[in-house]
């Protein structure tokens, strides 16, 4: 990924602190505190004693060159670094939100298509302004999470235990999707039933060699097992609708051609027993199954999380009009 000169001039400004004193945002950074910044990246740059703000630009546009995980996610050391200078504790002439170091931030980051904020956690992440998608790294779903994240995890599955399966698909698998790099992010089956053909949803993904793969999405709200026939959980209705997924072709507007369905995802906002998943294996052959994913409640839970994904509208507490405040003088 490259940077304009301006801008990693900019940054490294920010990060060496070449500011005024009197004004300034950002700590100021001698060249050993300029080492202990790159450590505290994860890196192993020392400075070489050379003009700091140059050398600055120089280690900037290095790590920019690394490995991406994504075509649209600056590399994942350059998101620390961000991190790293974007640290509450490390606020001058004003709070820990820092608004005045955020602003100077974002007016360098938006000419290369960015934008810095500050998620539930603290810290501080970058958005593809023109996608809307958090540029994150690697994302471990089986990570020991903190306590915001517990939090907001617990708060999500308490919203799950009501949704419906619209608000399922709508409020937080299309968001979590987006945010997981899928594109074309289809709704195909809410206004027009018969037109559904077996899926809920059909995305696609573009894989680093530029190849595109296209996926099916079938979901269910409550506990899908192979005992039971209640409406949701009938897992002889999502075999019929799995068989139907993949024989049919879905078209794509972007490329003007209909194509067919590389996997299907079923994704179930409970559980998905081993019954069901052994019973679905049994009926399909050997070519349909190794087509057919599973995400049930806890994939969708973590993946949320660890993915930052927004929680839905419902679970965002909503500031009071002026009218609901009290203005009465309580005594």
């Amino acid at each position: 990924m490259k940077f304009k000169a301006r801008t990693l001039n900019k940054l490294a400004a920010m990060i060496c602190g070449d500011y005024p004193a009197e004004t300034t945002f950002f700590r100021y950074r001698s060249s050993s505190y300029l080492t202990e910044f790159f450590q505290d990246c994860d890196t192993d740059y020392v400075h070489d004693g050379s003009t700091r703000s140059r050398w600055v630009a120089s280690v900037l546009e290095q790590i920019l060159d690394g490995p991406q995980e994504t075509a649209l996610a600056p590399p994942a050391t350059f998101l620390t670094v961000i991190r790293t200078l974007m640290d509450r504790s490390d606020a001058v002439h004003e709070g820990h939100d820092r608004p005045g170091a955020l602003a100077l931030l974002n007016v360098e980051l938006a000419r290369e298509g960015y934008e810095a904020f500050y998620a539930e956690d603290g810290l501080c992440y970058l958005r593809h302004t023109k996608t809307n998608t958090v540029a994150t790294g690697p994302a471990n779903p089986h990570r020991p999470l903190s306590k915001a994240e517990a939090d907001k995890r617990a708060a999500l599955a308490g919203w799950l235990d009501t949704a419906s399966e619209d608000q399922l698909i709508e409020e937080v698998l299309l968001p979590l999707f987006r945010q997981l790099g899928f594109k074309r992010i289809t709704a195909a089956g809410h206004k027009d039933k018969a037109l559904e053909y077996g899926k809920d949803v059909w995305m696609k993904f573009t894989l680093p060699t530029t190849h595109v793969l296209y996926f099916g999405i079938q979901a269910k709200r409550g506990k899908l097992d192979a005992a039971g026939m209640t409406k949701n959980a009938n897992v002889a209705e999502i075999l019929a609708q799995i068989r139907m997924m993949l024989g049919h072709k879905l078209f794509d507007p972007e490329i003007n051609k209909r194509v067919l369905v590389d996997h299907a995802i079923i994704v179930a906002g409970g559980e998905i027993t081993k019954a069901a998943r052994n019973w679905l294996g049994e009926q399909l052959d050997t070519s349909a199954r190794s087509q057919i994913l599973f995400m049930d409640r806890e994939d969708i839970l973590d993946l949320h999380v660890v993915n930052n994904v927004p929680l839905p509208d419902a679970l965002v507490p909503k500031p009071k009009l002026a009218s609901e405040l009290d203005d009465e003088i309580p005594f």
